[in-house]
């Protein structure tokens, strides 16, 4: 199996055809079924083209030969506001047949989803009173929108994740997501942010481990753990750089949604595609042109 961009969406389509269940539709059935468009979508998501007029008309030229029929802008954003269920179903539908899904490792952290960048943006914006102000340690500055938390393998394959406004506390949101996915003998490593013992006992009551950087004010427990905290560092960049996730575009709720499903979905096929093509990782230089 070829490790390129028609490869990927034809596998990409089986897999999610035959995984979703079908939507009960009334009247005229679509020109463009919701497996194309969710496979067009994750195309828009790796060619780094935000900008949903100018991938339009790209993917007539680029993609054609697979997609029968490409729907107008507003069309295509309307679909996929309405798929934004499907979308978060099917990252975790794929995730579940990776190799890297079965780790016993899971890596745990939050990076900034920015959605406004001016005072008058923020009280315009249809996100007011959902996003809040925050502040990103790692790049000292504040933001305002939400944070995404996110609980993944070494490999960066999303196990599950969390959409949080900006401002809420790190642990409490932290402890809803591993409250939900997180499945016994897994150990789990965080930052120093998530320190706290309540917090450390609710990893333990869900079968799990915790394991984290010492501070400066306690005895030496784990060490830095500087290496394997890398591996997600390193995931937020792929999300952020290749695949343009503080470019997102949301202007609802429903939008922002959909938009970061699709980046992590699209980072959820490109792994799953490389473990069938015999070069496990996060590799996505086969599919950005």
């Amino acid at each position: 199996m070829s490790a390129d961009l028609d490869a990927l969406l034809v596998c990409l389509y089986v897999l999610v055809d035959d995984l979703l269940p079908a939507r009960r539709r009334f009247g005229r059935p679509p020109r463009i079924s919701d497996s194309e468009l969710i496979c067009l979508a994750i195309a828009q998501v790796l060619l780094d083209c935000p900008n949903e007029r100018r991938f339009l008309r790209l993917a007539k030229r680029r993609l054609g030969h697979l997609f029968p029929y490409i729907p107008g802008q507003s069309g295509f954003n309307k679909r996929l506001r309405a798929l934004a269920p499907q979308l978060l179903e099917a990252i975790t539908l794929l995730a579940r047949p990776s190799p890297s899904f079965c780790d016993r490792l899971r890596l745990l952290d939050s990076t900034p989803v920015p959605c406004a960048a001016s005072r008058e943006t923020v009280r315009r914006s249809a996100l007011a009173g959902l996003g809040g102000y925050g502040y990103c340690r790692s790049h000292s500055r504040w933001f305002w929108g939400f944070r995404l938390y996110l609980l993944c393998s070494p490999d960066g394959l999303p196990v599950g994740f969390e959409l949080a406004p900006a401002n809420a506390p790190e642990r409490v949101v932290a402890a809803e997501l591993l409250a939900r996915v997180l499945e016994p003998g897994k150990t789990v490593i965080a930052d120093k942010g998530f320190a706290g013992a309540e917090f450390e006992q609710l990893v333990t009551a869900l079968g799990g481990r915790l394991l984290r950087p010492d501070r400066k004010d306690e005895q030496p427990r784990f060490g830095s753990l500087g290496g394997i905290r890398q591996w997600i560092e390193s995931t937020f960049d792929t999300l952020k750089d290749q695949l343009s996730l503080e470019r997102h575009g949301g202007r609802t709720l429903n939008g922002l949604v959909s938009r970061i499903a699709r980046r992590l979905l699209a980072l959820t096929a490109v792994i799953l595609h490389n473990w069938h093509t015999g070069q496990p990782g996060r590799h996505l230089t086969a599919y950005d042109h």
